[in-house]
């Protein structure tokens, strides 16, 4: 079985509501792509990369000319064992972790269709029935935050990711975090998020202001080092985001005592090959994992969670249906969440397949 046709499509996404972070960064409507990989034997698999504007080096126009450039590399690829060829690609274009996301996305779901089985079987095994997931909120009036939290609360939800630092004030950041833990009662995870946004000294009064409460502080500053100065002066855990993107970053942050918890992003790490590896580390290191990646609809949703569906017992923090977050829905046959859980889809692959009326014309084609 090799790979002999290669279908590159663009879609926009438009969030529910406008995403505001620290930094005058926005998530409203961003483009994502969706790729198709067909064999000589007609099995054909899917894979998606979203990248959200101003948040890692990634952009949404860099994926068709990266598609274009591996594209002769791609065709012959035999997709089992995905590792072997990954390494091929990596050779071939250094760099490009979040375009080679796509590729590496799409031959594990043919992988998994040529095998008979789910991605989570080829990843591990599945380990647990269903996941927990967090609910984002972005950056708005303390109160109106607060009445977000509880609505997610009533649905079951019981972890929160609240946006911070869009005015760079600490006190309104603390009153953020004081209100919302005051919606959803002591039990549930509040974690407060800058995306890189804050200072160490704004990070720091914030977390002081909220030391008494039960809450994560996440990725304040731009570096790990700041971020491990903010968590040694405030006593908080901290969840890494940014600044986790390979193996080498990962042990940094365990060195310098930041890493209570991370975000295993597909489109950073380059795919569930990546992930997997990283993942295996994050355990060894005892560190919690959120499983997803940095934006997306129903394809990489799946593939987010197929891979928190085998991530070790005790290592799970949680993960994100980010197709909920986002219009249109491109997979018909892609899960929702229920009582604040998800599970992962069901089939070979990654058990999801997108309506090519949603998809429209493709903008790349490669034969």
């Amino acid at each position: 079985m090799r790979i002999d046709k290669i279908t590159l499509w663009s879609v926009d996404l438009t969030s529910h509501e406008t995403y505001h972070m620290a930094g005058g960064k926005t998530c409203a409507t961003v483009t994502s792509h969706i790729l198709r990989l067909e064999t000589d034997t007609g099995l054909t698999g899917w894979g998606e990369v979203c990248p959200i504007p101003h948040y890692l080096p990634a952009y949404a126009n860099g994926v068709p000319g990266a598609i274009a450039e591996m594209g002769p590399e791609i065709l012959g690829i035999s997709p089992i064992g995905v590792d072997a060829p990954m390494r091929k690609l990596d050779g071939f274009l250094q760099g490009h972790s979040y375009a080679k996301s796509i590729v590496d996305i799409a031959l594990w779901d043919l992988f998994g269709r040529a095998a008979g089985v789910p991605v989570y079987a080829l990843l591990g095994g599945r380990t647990r029935a269903d996941m927990p997931l967090y609910h984002s909120i972005t950056c708005i009036a303390p109160d109106e935050m607060a009445r977000i939290a509880k609505a997610a609360f009533q649905t079951g939800i019981r972890q929160f990711q609240l946006k911070l630092g869009v005015e760079g004030d600490w006190q309104a950041d603390a009153e953020r975090l004081i209100k919302v833990c005051e919606a959803v009662g002591t039990g549930p995870l509040v974690y407060g998020d800058w995306n890189c946004g804050a200072s160490r000294l704004q990070a720091t009064r914030t977390g002081r202001a909220v030391a008494h409460l039960d809450v994560m502080l996440e990725q304040p500053c731009k570096t790990l080092e700041d971020c491990a100065a903010v968590r040694q002066s405030t006593g908080l855990p901290m969840k890494i985001d940014e600044n986790a993107f390979d193996l080498a970053s990962l042990m940094r942050a365990h060195e310098l005592g930041c890493m209570d918890a991370v975000a295993l992003k597909l489109s950073k790490f380059g795919g569930l090959s990546a992930m997997r590896r990283a993942r295996d580390l994050t355990v060894q290191l005892g560190a919690e994992i959120c499983a997803e990646c940095t934006w997306g609809s129903d394809i990489v949703t799946a593939a987010s969670l197929h891979f928190a569906a085998s991530t070790p017992h005790g290592s799970l923090m949680n993960t994100c249906d980010l197709s909920s977050y986002v219009a249109p829905r491109l997979c018909p046959d892609a899960p929702n969440r229920e009582n604040g859980r998800i599970a992962p889809p069901e089939g070979p692959g990654l058990g999801v397949t997108p309506d090519l009326e949603i998809l429209g014309a493709p903008i790349l084609e490669i034969d």
